[in-house]
């Protein structure tokens, strides 16, 4: 028989109405019963923390991982009931934090709570104890509207409908239908050569690029972070003739703090050296992330900074896939 821990965190699945709006607070012995499941699986509940997604910290994910780490040997497989807004954000993390599990753990939640007559928790519910009960892919994922989307690879993109989550730049891992999984990507076993750090240093900034912003504004960030993303132009392109972002990026890089260079189009990644005004950002240090979402850049930057400052090996594990983040440079 199959055992499955259930971490509950809070999050639109487990609100009920307040005074002020939809809040976490459904009871853990009424979630709990949303949870039907066949006789072949055993199934245990751990309520975490009770917190709107917006709420959610990089502390909390390192509470998730370590308490999946000390459960390890005791389940097969784990689900994480969470909140839609930053689960990319988890899913990501938590694909660094628990590198290279050999089980599977799965993310999921709901567009609508349980408690309400129409919502899609339930599904979500069945699916998510579908896929951690029979797909024997170890690894992090999030089971939203029938389909597995990789941990590293999932966007939130609709605030209303259902289906919320794509998957950007990567397939999707399967589709679920009742008891039923059809797997349509089996991501290949990596070589994992980093070892598993229960980590994060929240001290990173995400800036993105608009026409008008002042290079000011990098003499400020370079006293108060240890890392910094910036939403580029397409390719990775900023503007270095007047409001000269790059000298910006050139003057952060000299003062050993990593500047990652993403784009802000959703899909198909960038090329850095394609245009001159993208070949001036490498030149000046910054570091490209290739076909990598902005919540996994985020997640990762965090993890890698809470291992080094050495600006070699930030920008050597930042390029490097690890839980398939990246396909290209």
């Amino acid at each position: 028989m199959k055992k499955i821990l259930v971490l509950a965190t809070g999050g639109t699945i487990a609100s009920t109405p307040r005074q002020g709006g939809l809040a976490p607070g459904l009871p853990i012995d009424q979630f709990a019963g949303y949870f039907e499941h066949s006789k072949t699986v055993s199934v245990d509940f751990k309520v975490l923390m009770n917190k709107d997604s917006t709420n959610m910290q990089p502390e909390d994910w390192v509470t998730m991982a370590r308490t999946i780490q000390e459960n390890l040997v005791f389940y097969d497989s784990f689900i994480i009931t969470h909140g839609t807004d930053t689960m990319a954000y988890t899913s990501a993390a938590l694909s660094y934090l628990l590198l290279g599990i050999p089980k599977t753990v799965v993310i999921t939640g709901s567009q609508v709570p349980v408690s309400f007559k129409k919502t899609d928790a339930r599904k979500n519910i069945r699916d998510a104890l579908t896929f951690a009960q029979k797909s024997d892919i170890p690894g992090v994922f999030i089971i939203f509207d029938g389909k597995a989307i990789l941990g590293t690879r999932a966007i939130k993109m609709r605030t209303k409908s259902y289906d919320a989550f794509e998957s950007v730049n990567y397939p999707y891992i399967a589709a679920i239908d009742g008891q039923n999984i059809r797997v349509t990507c089996r991501p290949k076993p990596e070589q994992v050569t980093f070892k598993t750090h229960l980590g994060i240093c929240p001290e990173v900034f995400l800036l993105k690029a608009f026409p008008g912003l002042s290079p000011d504004f990098f003499d400020y960030l370079s006293e108060h972070i240890k890392g910094l993303i910036i939403e580029s132009f397409g390719n990775g392109g900023l503007p270095f003739l007047s409001r000269n972002l790059v000298n910006g990026v050139a003057g952060l890089v000299r003062k050993g703090i990593p500047v990652i260079i993403t784009t802000q189009c959703l899909e198909e990644g960038q090329n850095i050296n394609l245009y001159e005004v993208g070949k001036r950002v490498a030149d000046a240090g910054g570091i490209t992330a290739g076909d990598m979402n902005t919540e996994t850049i985020v997640a990762k930057l965090m993890w890698v900074l809470s291992q080094t400052a050495d600006p070699k090996t930030i920008r050597q594990m930042i390029q490097t896939s690890l839980a398939h983040d990246l396909d290209y440079i």
